[in-house]
């Protein structure tokens, strides 16, 4: 299979955040293109995975193949190791597969390749010419590192009392792109210069260590921030000039920008007992020779720590765990750790675990040596995620991608591997069965930790007189100095133990290892040191470090795992009647908590304690269990019941099994659900009105110690929450409200809008016609006005929203606005109250001239008496007055121009270009065809509600839409400048695995999980019958609608 051509790329199965590719769809494309006469490349197969930062489609689309399969492919690429029983024999493989330095846990991987007869490749030794790793994530470890950072940091300094920009950060994952991650840092940077920071926790000092690829990542993303660097020596004035104001005025002083400082081994360290200049030559060779000062002239300015450099322990710590707790009780700033180098009880000793992409900070209290996992109480935060690159996997894959993909040819063509360039070459670890020449030497170091000496350390060089502990120092690995280090040993008659192994993270760093080197003759013992000495002298940076002391033996000890298995989890119940389209964005919310795999939207939203300790398993009842089953198909923790909520029986038996009951059952079966729900003291929520019916369970809920929260849907809903928001912050503020305008309406997306009506239905449109017809009463500008039902149409006005230009609108009334007044506490201080529908323009002339025409009557008609079935043309010609159906009347009206001049003729438009819109929605509708008028149509409204049923419905790749929009007026005492704000919620339906689901249901079902969320949570304390505008449910639930991901605009002018 060697060298023919064909290419596979690995799932990753190493990490479950591993979503990075060797090559990108575009990588493969442009290999694919090129012909295997130009790239080498003839095919490529793709494993399938759902989790990849690309989708499997996007491969195929450019000519990949997709398939488990890979026993085709020659060449197979991945990023990190597969497991063991993925790997084929007579194959090239190409990973990280760390097995190089001879790590121990990585040894089976290495028996298997061989075994196998592999050719493998490692990345991590493809080096260029000058010296450098070709194929490296440095940078975006520093990118993601500091944006996870200063997410967290955020919710640290609001646990301290300061709110802070920093909070409305996410972590790196959640952003789409690295350069959506960058514009939220821009974001919070415009923040910091316009409002500025609290003076509390400035000057905000971030100290980032070492100079290369991370720290220039991180430093990357600080930057976007307003900043200013200061050298090392100038941190104490700094820090002087910020003591120097009076407590006052420190109180009320906001800074606008934070500061930086890069750190160095010249900034850290100092000789022992002498002034000379720093050498940074001599430090590399004799570390012992310095004593560290970070703890002395940086940790104490420090605000923040970002450690990007590498560290070895013959080198001074860079802060111990005594240095941290002396600075501590000297009343230290420092608020935070992120170490990008995950060195785990390295250069920062106190930094003794490593984090998660999903947890990534614990608390450390250096006074009490206790850590946390949370950001409340004493101490510091610490992050020290292992994976970071991975958070911006689209970018990390396309700038590996972009490298691997000039020499993957050569790999996936070459059979004898000594035709392959030298970088190439080189970077080969095994080949046919054995270790390449350059990588005999892992042989021998595995040798001397087998597990037979790691029983007995010392049973190889027991009987040996003469011992000798040789720490051997400089680019071991990477310049292959190992393979002549212990050829020289073994070639005198000597023998060696490998004590410890460090290994150099890059190759710009070191490695060390601690060699027990005897033998039986003290000479042959001088002959291997002077030989090791020899071959020493020309790293003139890295010299051997000889320790002439007597033997001492240290053995790593097995460290036991900081992970401990999960606590048993208590599973919180929730029970959902109805299994209509809201009812699955709700059970996807619900079941998602708890999970691994919940959204991030939980991790930022939900208290750790609750995620923990809980999963909500979700209950869905329905009359029919076939719909419930189909509505949580593939949603986890979730089941389907068959439930008649007429059974009594059956409904308390679930109801009681259960923490709260969602029903999203027509509104006309909330009471008897709700009067279960009092009995059996559970809580209950609902996305209908709060009628007569459930507010009369007032004190039987309050008696019962549950709530029952109604209107937590979209509208209402999500229209209370955003106007008590506004309302509330005015009053406040003791503001009034002038004028208060909401305008909410489900709509097609401009895409789907692609009829005369510009409109679609996602339900039966007999509720929105009937709505059509209901009478109005608003307040404007202090008197009150009402809309008779018949003249609803004809109301409508046009509406243009600042924020969205593009939409063309209008607006009808809705209902009666006045009780809105009185509800949101209004009513007596706004001089404008309305509650308007939202339709795109032209829908309400069009509707009118529909109505007047006749086909919304509900009245029986004539026509389609007794079994009639006239056709759809002749009802039309009917109901335009041409009674009896002359022919010369019916050849007359045959297109769009002759039924508008007969609709302007009848008095039904005035407008000649309303009459033509009208026309071209009667032909659309079909209303003028020859077909028969089916007999279950008793009326006109049953006709056009069929017409517009079939004909006005989405399509399966259509989404609708949701935008709702509030605008409130606020006078403020002593003559202040009126204020106008503006709340708009825009909201579109989304596909995911084939499946659409409608912003309609997500709008509706969201918020009602929310409510069950909350009370689950104990959030809400109030109980009784509730609606969400009280500030104990609309703020949390606001948040958590934001997190979810629903885009809310709000602005001031």
């Amino acid at each position: 299979m060697l060298g023919n051509g064909v290419v596979g790329i690995l799932s990753e199965s190493s990490n479950k955040w591993e979503r990075r590719v060797p090559l990108t769809p575009s990588h493969c494309a442009r290999l694919l293109y090129s012909g295997k006469h130009r790239s080498g490349v003839s095919r490529i197969i793709v494993q399938p995975s759902t989790k990849r930062i690309h989708h499997d489609a996007l491969y195929e689309d450019v000519g990949c193949e997709i398939s488990d399969d890979l026993s085709e492919c020659g060449l197979i690429l991945g990023i990190k190791q597969p497991k063991v029983e993925m790997i084929l024999p007579d194959r090239a493989y190409a990973f990280f597969s760390h097995t190089h330095k001879a790590q121990k846990e990585n040894m089976p991987l290495l028996d298997k390749i061989l075994a196998e007869r592999v050719s493998l490749y490692d990345y991590e030794l493809i080096v260029g010419d000058h010296g450098k790793r070709l194929l490296a994530f440095g940078k975006f470890a520093g990118r993601a590192g500091l944006i996870d950072f200063l997410h967290g940091l955020g919710k640290r300094y609001l646990s301290l009392g300061y709110s802070t920009p920093f909070l409305s950060l996410g972590a790196s994952y959640m952003y789409s792109s690295l350069a959506a991650a960058k514009a939220a840092v821009i974001s919070v940077g415009e923040e910091i210069a316009t409002l500025g920071l609290p003076s509390g926790i400035c000057p905000l000092v971030f100290v980032f260590t070492g100079s290369g690829n991370v720290s220039l990542g991180a430093q990357e993303i600080f930057k976007l921030l307003p900043h200013t660097f200061v050298d090392p020596s100038r941190l104490p004035d700094l820090y002087e000039k910020s003591r120097d104001l009076s407590p006052p005025t420190r109180k009320s002083k906001r800074v606008f920008q934070v500061y930086g400082c890069v750190v160095t081994c010249q900034d850290m360290v100092e000789k022992k007992d002498s002034v000379e200049v720093f050498d940074k030559a001599d430090y590399y060779a004799h570390p012992e020779h310095y004593n560290s000062v970070f703890h002395e002239k940086i940790a104490p300015y420090a605000s923040v720590i970002v450690n990007c450099m590498y560290w070895e322990p013959r080198f001074p710590r860079l802060l111990s765990t005594k240095q941290l707790q002396d600075l501590t009780s000297k009343g230290c700033r420092l608020v935070g750790i992120s170490d990008i180098t995950c060195d785990i009880c390295g250069s920062l000793e106190f930094v003794s675990q490593s984090t998660s992409i999903d947890t990534p900070f614990f608390r450390y209290d250096p006074l009490n040596k206790s850590y946390h996992h949370d950001m409340e109480g004493e101490g510091l935060i610490c992050s020290a995620v292992d994976i970071l690159p991975t958070e911006f996997a689209k970018e990390a894959s396309q700038h590996f991608g972009d490298i691997l993909s000039d020499f993957v040819g050569k790999l996936a063509s070459t059979i004898n591997i000594s035709q392959l360039p030298a970088h190439l070459r080189r970077a080969c670890i095994t080949h046919g069965g054995s270790l390449t020449s350059l990588y005999g030497y892992i042989t021998r170091m595995r040798k001397s930790y087998s597990e037979e000496n790691l029983e007995n350390p010392a049973s190889s060089n027991s009987n040996k007189k003469h011992k000798i502990l040789v720490s051997l120092s400089g680019h071991l690995f990477d310049k292959f100095l190992i393979n002549e280090a212990l050829d020289i040993i073994e070639a005198a008659g000597g023998s060696f133990q490998l004590v410890r192994c460090q290994v150099g993270q890059s190759t710009k760093d070191i490695s060390v290892s601690e060699v027990e080197v005897s033998a039986d003759d003290g000479g042959v013992l001088d002959q291997i040191i002077d030989s090791l000495t020899s071959i020493a002298k020309p790293v003139g940076d890295r010299p051997l470090n000889i320790e002439t002391n007597n033997i001492s033996l240290r053995l790593g000890e097995v460290q036991e795992s900081d992970k401990k298995e999960d606590d048993i989890k208590r599973k919180s119940r929730v029970l959902i009647l109805g299994a209509g389209r809201v009812c699955q964005p709700a059970a996807e919310l619900l079941s998602s908590i708890g999970s691994t795999s919940a959204c991030h939207w939980s991790k930022t939203c939900l208290d750790d304690d609750f995620e923990e300790q809980n999963n909500v398993h979700v209950i869905v009842g329905s009359l029919y269990l076939q719909d419930a089953e189909a509505t949580i198909e593939d949603i986890p923790n979730t089941t389907a019941v068959q439930l008649d909520v007429m059974d009594h029986a059956n409904l308390y038996k679930y109801i009681s099994e259960v923490e709260v009951v969602i029903s999203l059952l027509p509104a006309s079966c909330h009471v008897i659900v709700a009067n279960a729900c009092v009995e059996l003291k559970k809580h209950l929520v609902t996305a209908s009105y709060v009628d007569d019916s459930m507010s009369t369970l007032d004190a039987k809920a309050k008696s019962a110690g549950i709530t029952i929260l109604g209107e937590m849907g979209l509208d209402p809903g999500i229209d209370h929450m955003m106007a008590m928001k506004m309302i509330d912050q005015a009053h406040i503020r003791k503001g009034k409200v002038r004028s208060f305008t909401s305008y909410c309406g489900g709509l097609p997306s401009p895409a789907a809008a692609n009829n005369p009506l510009a409109y679609k239905f996602s339900w039966s449109p007999a509720g929105a016609i009937r709505a059509g017809r209901n009478p109005a009463i608003y307040r404007s500008n202090g008197e009150t006005v009402h809309i008779a039902g018949e003249n609803l149409y004809d109301s409508a006005v046009k509406l243009r929203i600042p924020e969205l230009p593009a939409f063309a609108l209008e607006c009808l009334p809705n209902r009666n606005s006045l009780v809105y007044g009185e509800l949101y506490g209004i009513a007596h201080e706004a001089l404008t109250v309305f509650r308007g529908t939202l339709r795109y323009e032209g829908f309400g002339e069009i509707m009118g001239a529909l109505a007047r025409i006749g086909y919304f009557s509900t009245e029986p008609h004539p026509l389609l008496k007794d079994g009639k079935k006239p056709t759809f043309r002749r009802f039309l010609l009917e109901l335009l007055g041409t009674k009896g159906g002359h022919m010369d009347v019916d050849a007359t009206l045959r297109g769009e121009k002759d039924i508008a001049e007969r609709i302007v003729s009848r008095g039904y438009c005035k407008d000649q270009g309303t009459a033509v819109n009208t026309a071209k929605t009667i032909i659309f509708l079909g209303l003028h065809e020859e077909n028969e008028v089916p007999s279950s149509c008793q009326s006109a409204f049953d006709v056009s509600c069929l017409r517009m049923e079939e004909r006005l419905a989405y399509s399966s790749t259509e989404q609708d839409m949701v935008l709702l929009h509030h605008e409130v007026e606020v006078d403020f005492p002593d003559d202040q400048v009126t204020e106008k704000h503006r709340a708009t919620l825009l909201e579109f339906g989304r596909m995911q695995n084939g499946k659409t689901t409608t912003a309609m249901a997500l709008t509706v079902g969201i918020p009602a999980a929310i409510g069950a969320l909350l009370l689950l949570r104990n959030k809400i304390k109030t109980r009784g019958v509730l609606r969400p505008i009280e500030p104990e449910v609309y703020l949390p639930a606001l948040d958590i609608i934001q997190a979810y991901g629903f885009k809310l605009m709000e602005k001031v002018e």
